[in-house]
């Protein structure tokens, strides 16, 4: 066995011996029938943590764009951006995202991956006129591991601060040297912990240090303020921040990734990211389904407010049968198991016995001790849907982890 293929085999078995060894459930999404799924054999299940979620992603505005479009111009978009790949419904995606945000332009990527390593990358690898320093990034604790990608890629210095924690970030801001490039790199609603940042705080802080700010809204765009814009527009600070980073695979239902900002920035990225240039854009029927998502989600208030009061629904189930759910300010509702054995027991156990999915988040994700299950209720799981889910959870989490009443 050669050298690395052993490192591989040793991995592997530690990660086992760990309980945290993912597999990959193969299930069907299913348009008619969301939120169920189908099991190979056909057996429907319900599932509780996908990222559709407003249920758009079977909608007959999206099916019908997508169909439309690829009947249209066929399935692939046939090459980069700057070779072929740029139709007329591509340019109209990123001038509505950018509406969206109230921003002045938008680009897109193939991912929300992509997104924020490709842009975080391509910025603080720059050197701005007149700075003799390089860039200094301030980066949230939880940040996504994409965001920690693009950051780690570049030639920046690097501070972590406290998860929204002010404090920290204006003493790591009030250290670094006054004449270096700053830039804040941050998210709205952490998807693991289901909290939201201060974002008002924060651009207090940048502006006072002179940094730029780069915010990524994945789990809030589509669901968050008057249009869907997010929590930044929620709170009425869209216009402080200078790069909003969001996807379309969520609440869209779509696939895809996109920053917006000023339109000079956003060129400049445009014109030197290797993340956007060197790869094959989004095809068609996506742009096409992502543009009708996102203007049937502006408009369509109703769906959007029933998603947080289903999330409000499950938590106050939750807390009523004593299951330890994490405190949660936002749609997402985790709920802690602390063992990462235990907690890909209890998911498989749900599946198996039960027919529902819930993710299990172990290690990497989240820290060791803190392991959780993910719970993502959307518009269309019902009340009875949610008791049967307490049920089944009554019966498989230990007594041991439940809270007392």
């Amino acid at each position: 066995m050669k050298p690395f293929q052993a490192h591989c085999r040793r991995t592997l078995d530690t990660i086992r011996a760990q309980g945290r060894y993912r597999t990959f459930t193969a299930l069907e999404k299913r348009a008619d029938v969301y939120p169920y799924y189908l099991r190979p054999d056909g057996t429907r299940v319900l599932v509780w943590s996908s990222n559709d979620y407003l249920a758009m992603g079977g909608h007959p505005v999206l099916v019908n764009a997508a169909r439309d479009a690829a009947a249209a111009m066929g399935v692939g978009a046939g090459g980069t951006r700057n070779i072929g790949g740029t139709s007329p419904l591509h340019d109209a995606l990123e001038a509505e995202l950018a509406d969206l945000h109230g921003k002045q332009a938008g680009l897109l990527f193939t991912s929300g991956f992509v997104s924020n390593q490709a842009t975080l990358a391509t910025i603080l690898n720059s050197r701005p006129a007149g700075a003799d320093r390089p860039w200094h990034v301030f980066s949230d604790a939880k940040n996504h591991a994409s965001m920690i990608a693009g950051i780690r890629g570049a030639a920046a210095e690097k501070a972590i601060f406290r998860h929204n924690d002010m404090a920290h970030l204006e003493a790591l801001l009030q250290a670094a040297p006054a004449a270096s490039p700053k830039l804040i790199a941050f998210e709205s609603v952490y998807s693991m912990d289901a909290d939201i940042a201060p974002i008002g705080a924060i651009c207090d802080l940048a502006e006072r240090f002179g940094a730029m700010t780069y915010l990524d809204e994945v789990h809030a765009v589509g669901m968050y303020g008057p249009n869907g814009g997010g929590v930044a527009e929620r709170d009425g600070v869209a216009a402080r921040v200078d790069i909003i980073e969001g996807t379309l695979a969520k609440a869209f239902g779509c696939h895809g990734g996109y920053i917006v900002g000023d339109t000079d920035v956003i060129d400049f990225i445009r014109s030197t990211a290797p993340g956007f240039i060197f790869t094959t854009s989004l095809p068609p029927l996506l742009a096409a389904s992502a543009l009708a998502s996102i203007r049937h989600v502006r408009a369509d208030h109703e769906r959007r407010a029933l998603l947080f009061q289903r999330a409000d629904a499950l938590k106050q189930r939750f807390d009523a049968a004593g299951l330890p759910r994490i405190d949660s300010v936002s749609h997402i509702v985790p709920l802690h198991i602390g063992d990462a054995a235990l907690c890909t027991e209890v998911s498989q156990r749900l599946l198996g016995e039960f027919q529902m999915y819930a993710t299990p988040i172990n290690y990497p994700t989240v820290p060791v001790g803190q392991e959780r299950l993910r719970f993502t209720p959307g518009p269309l799981h019902t009340d009875a849907m949610m008791d049967s889910l307490v049920e089944a959870l009554l019966a498989i989490v230990p007594a041991s982890r439940r809270i007392a009443a």
